[in-house]
């Protein structure tokens, strides 16, 4: 078995192969000095690797690769342009490919906050409308990051419903394929708004998802972590049992709907783990209950992981990856119980994902 880790940092990209996910071959970068926030292995049809890349000169987009970075290709025109005035691309934070029923759609996240959809595999995008002309869309605010739909949850079943977060706004959810939207936020806390319980303005991490669960949401928020079993129309705090409610992350693994992975930061205002000491939490009870993932992590560890600096690979027993902004990437072949440092020395990780090759 072959594992490929595809590291998207603040400088570029780095590939990372392994045939046990202990001892690790890198090689990088590619897109040197551009920023990669976004980037998705898409494996209905082979391998095929995306990323949201941001030159300084060149501006934001996307580039596409069939042979693993071997070669790279880019549009002669910007894949993703708004076709509205006053707004402009400067960031791609999500690439996310739609279920394996709808081959070719690729979803994309923007900042400004914006939703894009490609019909042919992300060469190029359209806008949609209904999220951009959403009536709360005047009120939506930058997070300390920027403003962007940061995450995107395709239903494994119907191509209709998507649901989306952003931040801030929160959790936005269609049911009619992007014609219109509705907040999805009771439950969620905005402790930093008078009215702590709006209707929306939440500063929402990541939202994941598990496909034989449809109905089922995680979500970890800027102090909060929860869980919707009503397809995100009312969320349950299960921050119980963590040593603390802040952080970026939150992962499923690929075959257990009731296991997650979350890396806890100490507060908004001190954005490393706790003491220092880098841990990878898994509940294996939706929730219910938080165990620490230690051995082979390190201590002294003042950094912080991002929301889409952690992943998972779906052999049969996954591997669990996760980078820092320190530029620290680690791998565990056996679904955290141990852990190998994959690369050092990196930019800030921003982005990681993991495919298994085929056979």
């Amino acid at each position: 078995m072959t594992v490929v880790v595809a590291i998207g940092t603040r400088k570029g990209l780095w590939l990372a192969r392994s045939e046990d996910r202990v001892t690790w071959e890198v090689d990088g970068p590619h897109h040197p000095m551009q920023e990669v926030y976004a980037v998705a292995f898409d494996t209905r049809a082979g391998v095929r690797l995306l990323a949201g890349v941001a030159s300084p000169h060149f501006g934001p987009g996307v580039s596409i690769s069939d042979d693993l970075g071997a070669t790279w290709e880019e549009s002669a025109s910007p894949p993703i342009a708004f076709p509205v005035e006053g707004a402009a691309l400067e960031r791609v934070w999500q690439l996310q490919p739609a279920p394996a029923s709808q081959p070719g759609v690729v979803w994309a996240g923007t900042q400004p906050s914006a939703l894009f959809k490609s019909a042919d595999g992300g060469r190029s995008f359209e806008f949609v409308e209904g999220l951009w002309n959403h009536p709360h869309r005047p009120e939506w605010d930058a997070g300390f990051g920027g403003q962007a739909v940061h995450t995107i949850v395709p239903d494994p079943v119907d191509p209709d419903r998507v649901l989306v977060a952003m931040s801030t706004g929160g959790v936005y959810r269609t049911a009619d394929g992007g014609k219109s939207w509705e907040a999805r936020n009771k439950g969620i806390k905005a402790y930093f708004f008078p009215d702590p319980w709006p209707e929306f303005g939440q500063c929402v991490h990541k939202v994941a998802q598990h496909p034989s669960s449809p109905t089922r949401f995680y979500a970890q928020n800027h102090h909060g972590v929860y869980r919707s079993d009503d397809g995100g129309d009312t969320w349950q705090s299960i921050a119980d049992g963590l040593p603390t409610d802040f952080g970026f992350a939150m992962v499923v693994h690929p075959h257990d709907p009731d296991t997650i992975f979350t890396f806890p930061i100490e507060a908004d205002g001190r954005r490393f783990p706790p003491e220092g000491r880098c841990r990878v939490y898994r509940s294996r009870d939706a929730g219910e209950s938080w165990e620490p993932l230690s051995a082979g992590l390190p201590d002294n560890f003042w950094t912080a992981v991002m929301r889409d600096a952690m992943c998972t690979d779906t052999a049969e027993i996954p591997g669990v990856y996760f980078g820092s902004r320190s530029g620290e990437v680690y791998a565990s072949p056996d679904e955290g119980e141990t852990w190998h440092q994959v690369a050092a020395h990196l930019p800030d990780v921003m982005s990681v994902r993991a495919a298994v090759l085929p056979t």
